[in-house]
C-alpha cells in the first residue's frame, strides 16, 4: 500500500468519523467505513491494512468483510487483498432516476455524435463528485471519451462548472464542502471559481480548453428538471479535424449540444424555456 493510498483512504475514514450523528448504528457505520476505504482503492487492501486504516481492530474488521464478501459486495484475490465488486456499481444504474435520465438521454445522444462528428458523454454530480453516467462515441474513425462510472473534477472541468452554475447556493455550497478531488485536478481558488461559474451562469454553457488532456475543447451544457437546477451536463470534448474532411465546426456542435440538452430537458420534466412562435 503507498503512502499516497493510505493517506487519502485515511482522510475518507476521518471525515466519516468527524460527522457526529444523532442516531448510532455501529455495525452499519463499519461497513460503510469499509466500502469507502475499498473505494479509495484500486490495487485493494488486506484485513490487516483495512484495520489501520479504519481504526479498527482486526476482529471487528474480519466479521464484516467476511459478510460484505459473502453478499457479494467485495472480492478477495490470491494475495488476500479485498476489493470492492461491480455491484456498487449494477446497484447505482438500478436506480430508477438515473435509470430514467439514462433511457432518455441514449437515444439523443446517439443523434448527437452522428450530428456533431464527435464523441459526447453525460454527468451527474453525486455527493460532491462529477460522475459519469452515459457515454456515446464518435461514429468517425477515433474518438475520445470517459468511461461510465468514471469520476472527473468538479473544480476544473466544464462538466463541474455547469453542474455547480446552475445549483442554488446552499445546494452548490454543499457539494463543494463534500468535494474529494480526483488525482490531478486543479483547484481554482474560490474567487476564481466563482468567477468562473458566474460566467458560465450567465451565458448558459461552458466552452473551455480541456485541463487534462491537450488540444480538446470541452463544450458542456446543463440538463434541467423540474426543480429549475441542473440535474445532469451534456458535454462533447471537441477534437478539431486539421485534414480535407468538413467536419463541424465548434460554433455549430455548440448549437447541436444546446439543442439535445433542452431537448433532454423539456423530457426530463423542464418548463423553463421560452417557446418559439
Amino acid at each position: 500500500m503507498t503512502q499516497k493510498a493510505t493517506k487519502s483512504a485515511k482522510k475518507v475514514a476521518k471525515k466519516a468519523a468527524k460527522k457526529a450523528p444523532n442516531y448510532s448504528a455501529p455495525a452499519l457505520e463499519k461497513g460503510l467505513d469499509i466500502l469507502e476505504i475499498l473505494a479509495d482503492s484500486s490495487a485493494g487492501y488486506t484485513l490487516n491494512e483495512i484495520s489501520k486504516i479504519a481504526n479498527r481492530s482486526i476482529n471487528e474488521i474480519f466479521r464484516m468483510v467476511m459478510t460484505l464478501h459473502q453478499r457479494g459486495w467485495v472480492q478477495v484475490d490470491q494475495n488476500d487483498r479485498y476489493s470492492l465488486t461491480l455491484r456498487m456499481f449494477e446497484l447505482a444504474h438500478r436506480h430508477m432516476p438515473l435509470r430514467s435520465l439514462v433511457a432518455m438521454a441514449l437515444p439523443l445522444m446517439r443523434k448527437l455524435v452522428h450530428e456533431a462528428g464527435q464523441s459526447c458523454h453525460l454527468t451527474v454530480l453525486q455527493e460532491g463528485r462529477v460522475v459519469v453516467i452515459a457515454q456515446v462515441d464518435s461514429p468517425g474513425r477515433w474518438s475520445l471519451g470517459l468511461k461510465v462510472g468514471a469520476l472527473v473534477g468538479l473544480r476544473d472541468t466544464a462538466s463541474g462548472h455547469v453542474l455547480l452554475a446552475f445549483l442554488s447556493e446552499a445546494d452548490r455550497e454543499r457539494m463543494l464542502e463534500m468535494h474529494e478531488p480526483v488525482r490531478g485536478e486543479k483547484l481554482l481558488t474560490r474567487k476564481d471559481l466563482l468567477e468562473e461559474l458566474a460566467s458560465v451562469r450567465q451565458k448558459g454553457y461552458a466552452e473551455t480548453p480541456s485541463e487534462q488532456i491537450k488540444g480538446v475543447t470541452n463544450i458542456a451544457y446543463p440538463v434541467f428538471g423540474p426543480n429549475q437546477n441542473a440535474i445532469a451536463c451534456l458535454n462533447v470534448p471537441y477534437i478539431e479535424r486539421i485534414d480535407l474532411h468538413a467536419a463541424p465546426t465548434v460554433e455549430e456542435v455548440k448549437e447541436i449540444v444546446d439543442g439535445h440538452a433542452k431537448e433532454l430537458s423539456e423530457m426530463m420534466g423542464y418548463s423553463g424555456y421560452t417557446p418559439t412562435v
